[in-house]
């Protein structure tokens, strides 16, 4: 599985950290880590937790990651942004315990996390944690075990719905400010690290011919 990690400017000072912690429960568990920023808080590209929620969507869609873990103070608003956009299935995580439950309930393919919010002293222990409850297992195995079936049949049709109330990823970004598009993708990690990665062709064509005006 590819991981993305992104992080908004009023988290940006704790990226480094976070990577590192989050790299290393994950290639634990057989998976790969990208870091998409932001990087410090001087980082010249600033990244907001709606552009976050954007980028999430884009790197999901295309297929240029399997899973984003992302965030802010709260977690709240990263949260939202996420959920607002299609093919994002985010959940609100603070300790392992949602964590587990977050992937073997409800299958996601995101997780925002506070990252000001109650993170003092042993906070890099529980993000630690964390991510190692949250890849210990397979997704969608459901939790207690005898609840599974219903569990996963819940998913499918979440899934089914959020299909019918969002519009395609493809449509929004023709339909989204431009300019804020732009804004969310012209750096030089992202352009690196998506478009090695996407699998979606007419995404691509169209992100590069964005980033090109």
């Amino acid at each position: 599985m590819r991981i993305a990690l992104i992080n908004e400017n009023s988290q940006a000072t704790k990226n480094s950290l976070i990577y590192s912690i989050l790299k290393e429960e994950a290639q634990k568990a057989g998976h790969t880590v990208d870091n998409y920023g932001m990087y410090s808080a001087d980082d010249p590209h600033q990244l907001t937790y709606v552009k976050n929620g954007l980028l999430a969507s884009i790197l999901l869609t295309a297929k240029a990651a399997d899973f984003v873990v992302t965030g802010c103070g709260t977690g709240q608003g990263a949260m939202l942004a996420c959920n607002a956009f299609p093919n994002v299935l985010c959940g609100h995580i603070a300790n392992p315990l949602d964590a587990y439950l977050f992937g073997q309930v409800n299958d996601g393919n995101c997780v925002a996390i506070p990252f000001a919010q109650n993170f003092g002293w042993g906070a890099e222990i529980n993000l630690r944690y964390i991510f190692e409850k949250l890849f210990s297992e397979p997704f969608g195995g459901g939790y207690p075990k005898e609840r599974a079936i219903p569990e996963q049949t819940n998913k499918k049709i979440l899934d089914e719905v959020k299909a019918i109330t969002t519009h395609s990823l493809i449509d929004i970004l023709h339909d989204i400010d431009q300019d804020f598009l732009k804004s969310t993708i012209d750096y030089p990690e992202f352009k690196e690290l998506f478009f090695a990665n996407c699998k979606e062709s007419q995404i691509a064509e169209y992100l590069q011919s964005v980033l090109a005006q």
